[in-house]
């Protein structure tokens, strides 16, 4: 995939494979509850979807996130249940 734009728009969550199973089913919730979280800090990013990449995770947004919203969709994701918080690296911009 080639963008014109810059790919700052792309979070990359680093995560181990056995968690990337684990998200990716009920992947299309957990965007709307991103959404709801970024909403409740009043953030005007909205995160659009969810894919899988050699790195991990990638959530593509509408706008360049400032550390604050990455630091908020990292913490959405190291509480998900079903995901082993121990194994969520890191998240960054690439």
């Amino acid at each position: 995939m080639t963008t014109k734009e810059s790919s700052r728009r792309q979070i990359v969550i680093l995560i181990k494979i056995e968690n990337i199973a684990n998200f990716i089913v009920k992947s299309s919730s957990y965007i709307f509850n991103i959404n709801r979280t970024l909403k409740d800090i009043k953030s005007d990013v909205i995160a659009d979807f969810i894919h899988i990449d050699q790195q991990g995770l990638i959530v593509t947004t509408n706008k360049v996130v400032n550390n604050f919203n990455l630091t908020t969709i990292k913490k959405y994701v190291k509480n998900i249940n079903n995901i082993n918080s121990n194994k969520v690296l890191s998240s960054k911009l690439p």
